[in-house]
C-alpha cells in the first residue's frame, strides 16, 4: 500500500470513528476509581457512551477517588463557576513525613518523630484551617503558570514560586485518630487544595504531615449522590444502551440549587432568541434556571432585584433531553442546617 493510501485508510477510520459517536446530553456520577487521572476517566466513559463532547468538573487528582461529575453535550457548559462550588472530603494524613507532592506518591523530603497529640491540640490547630484561610497550593498540581501546568514544570527541575490565595474551609473534623494517622472531614469551596490543608496542620503540629488517601464525598449540587463506577458502566454497556443511558441524568440535574424560574411562551420565545426579559414580583434574583412552560430547560439567568434578566448561559436540547427532574429526586436532597 503506497503512503497516499495509507493516509486515506487512516482518514477513513477517523470518518468512521466519528460517524459512530452521538449527541448525548447529560451528567453521569462517576466514582472515579484510585490510579486514574480525570480526563482518562472522562475518556473511559466517553467510549462507552459514544458521546461527541464531553468535559468533567472538580477534577480529581489519580490518587483520589469518589464523586467525579461527568458532563456530555450540553451539560459542558455548566462546568466552571456553575458546578461544584462546596465539596466534602475524607481525607487520610500520616503524621511525621513530608513529601514533594503532599501526598504518599511524591518523594520523601523529611521524617520528624510525632509529639504526643491529645485532643485539644489536634482540636487548637484544626481551629486555625477553618473559615477563609490563606493557603499555598501544591507544586504538583494541575494549576497553569505562564500557560503550563505546575507539575510539569515541577518534574522538569524548574523553580516555582507558587503564590498563596485565599480560599473556604466550612469544616475540618477530626474522625479518627490512631497512633501517627488520623483521619479528617473536609468541607471546602472551590480552589481548596486538601494536600495544602494537610501539610500546614503538619507544620503546625511540629512533625509535617502528607495526605496518604484522599475521597471525595459529594460536589454541589449532589450532596447524596448515586454514584457508578466504571466496572457498573461497562456491564450496562454490554447489556445495551437502555442500561447504560439509565445512568445519564439530565442537565437540569446539575442546576438543582438554583432558583427555577418558569417562563410564559412569550417570555420562553424572548430567551431563545437570546433577548434580555423582566420578570413580574415576586421572583427569585442570582443565578437562577430558567424552565419553559413545558418544563424544558432553556438558560441560566442572572436576575436583578428588579426582575431584570442576563442570559449567563443558553441550552439548545433535543426534545428527549430537555426536562428536569421529578419533584424531590432520591439523589438530591438539601444539607443539614441549610
Amino acid at each position: 500500500m503506497t503512503r497516499r493510501a495509507e493516509a486515506r485508510a487512516r482518514q477513513a477510520l477517523k470518518r468512521a470513528a466519528r460517524a459512530r459517536l452521538r449527541d448525548l446530553h447529560g451528567i453521569i456520577l462517576l466514582d472515579k476509581p484510585l490510579g486514574l487521572s480525570s480526563n482518562q476517566a472522562l475518556q473511559s466513559v466517553r467510549r462507552l457512551l459514544r458521546a461527541a463532547k464531553g468535559g468533567h468538573t472538580g477534577a480529581l487528582d489519580p490518587q483520589a477517588s469518589g464523586l467525579l461529575p461527568l458532563c456530555f453535550g450540553e451539560a459542558t457548559k455548566l462546568a466552571g463557576n456553575l458546578l461544584g462550588a462546596r465539596k466534602a472530603y475524607v481525607a487520610e494524613c500520616r503524621l511525621g513525613v513530608t513529601t514533594d507532592s503532599g501526598d504518599s506518591e511524591g518523594e520523601v523530603l523529611e521524617r520528624r518523630p510525632v509529639p504526643s497529640l491529645n485532643a485539644v491540640t489536634l482540636e487548637t490547630a484544626l481551629g486555625k484551617l477553618r473559615g477563609r484561610i490563606t493557603q499555598v497550593p501544591p507544586l504538583y498540581s494541575a494549576l497553569k503558570q505562564g500557560g503550563e501546568r505546575l507539575y510539569v514544570k515541577a518534574r522538569r527541575g524548574d523553580k516555582v514560586e507558587v503564590p498563596a490565595r485565599e480560599v473556604d474551609v466550612y469544616r475540618l473534623d477530626l474522625l479518627v485518630h490512631t497512633g501517627d494517622t488520623l483521619q479528617l472531614y473536609v468541607e471546602c469551596g472551590s480552589g481548596t487544595y486538601v494536600r495544602s490543608l494537610v501539610a500546614d496542620l503538619g507544620a503546625d503540629l511540629g512533625c509535617g504531615a502528607h495526605v496518604s488517601a484522599l475521597r471525595r464525598l459529594w460536589l454541589e449540587p449532589f450532596l447524596d449522590p448515586h454514584m457508578v463506577t466504571l466496572e457498573q458502566l461497562e456491564q450496562a454497556a454490554a447489556t445495551g444502551d437502555e442500561a447504560l443511558l439509565g445512568w445519564l441524568l439530565p442537565v437540569a440535574a446539575g442546576l438543582a440549587d438554583r432558583p427555577a424560574v418558569h417562563l410564559d411562551p412569550e417570555q420562553s420565545a424572548a430567551i431563545a432568541r437570546g433577548q434580555q426579559i423582566v420578570l413580574a414580583s415576586p421572583h427569585p434574583t442570582g443565578c437562577c434556571a430558567a424552565f419553559a412552560g413545558d418544563g424544558a430547560l432553556l438558560a441560566v439567568l442572572e436576575v436583578d432585584a428588579a426582575g431584570r434578566t442576563r442570559i449567563v448561559r443558553g441550552f439548545h436540547l433535543p426534545a428527549d433531553a430537555r426536562f428536569a427532574l421529578p419533584a424531590s429526586p432520591p439523589l438530591l436532597k438539601p444539607r443539614s442546617g441549610q
